[in-house]
């Protein structure tokens, strides 16, 4: 099983987190599948997926110890904290702010990324002792937006979630983000005939645009 540090180095090094928000579960799996196979290393499944944990538990058997970190999303409260947790996801995500589920996920060790918008929700979810700000929605502000919050919280660990593409990737991590999440580009590449590949290589693609965004 990864450590916090690990979960957070993984995270941190590769820059992308993949949310897997598909129809179904077995949608889900095989999209997180093929897409790490195309390198990705960081999965969020969120538990709007029927039989979401199931598929957490599924990929926690298979690559746990491989060095990926299977998350969770969407963990609104304490109770799906732990519930997360126990299925095997060593990250837990959320769109807003709830004390009692990054306590939950401190007291398990668990990395946490909290949604915020604004500077009060951002420096709330900081405080309250999230790992990673999850700017949520991101399509609403953009690249400047960000380097507007970071200029009086640079030590915010930033992370968009929503719109981030291959082509503006660059411009997240020139404003300062410490990774992104990345959703459609890659977990819809298949949809159209079934060809899972496109997936992993959507995911490559992904990957390459943001090892050259960064110096």
């Amino acid at each position: 099983m990864l450590t916090k540090f690990e979960v957070l180095e993984t995270i941190v090094r590769t820059g992308a987190l993949l949310i897997a928000r598909l129809g179904s579960a077995d949608e889900a799996y095989r999209v997180a599948e093929a897409a790490i196979d195309g390198g990705i290393r960081a999965v969020e499944v969120p538990l709007t997926v029927p039989g979401a944990l199931g598929v957490i538990e599924r990929l926690a058997d298979k690559y746990g110890d491989q060095g990926i970190v299977v998350g969770a999303g969407t963990v609104l409260d304490a109770e799906a904290a732990y519930a997360s947790v126990a299925a095997g996801a060593r990250l837990l995500v959320s769109p807003q702010l709830n004390p009692n589920m990054i306590a939950a996920a401190n007291r398990y060790q668990a990395v946490t990324a909290s949604g915020a918008f604004t500077p009060t929700e951002v420096l709330n979810t900081l405080e309250a002792g999230a790992d990673i700000v999850k700017l949520f929605p991101a399509e609403l502000g953009g690249p400047a937006y960000v380097k507007t919050i970071l200029a009086p919280l640079p030590q915010a660990p930033i992370m968009p979630s929503g719109g981030v593409t291959p082509e503006n990737v660059g411009a997240w991590f020139a404003a300062g983000v410490t990774a992104v999440g990345v959703g459609s580009f890659v977990t819809k590449a298949a949809q159209n005939d079934g060809d899972y590949g496109l997936v992993a290589r959507a995911a490559r693609t992904f990957l390459e645009a943001i090892d050259n965004a960064r110096p």
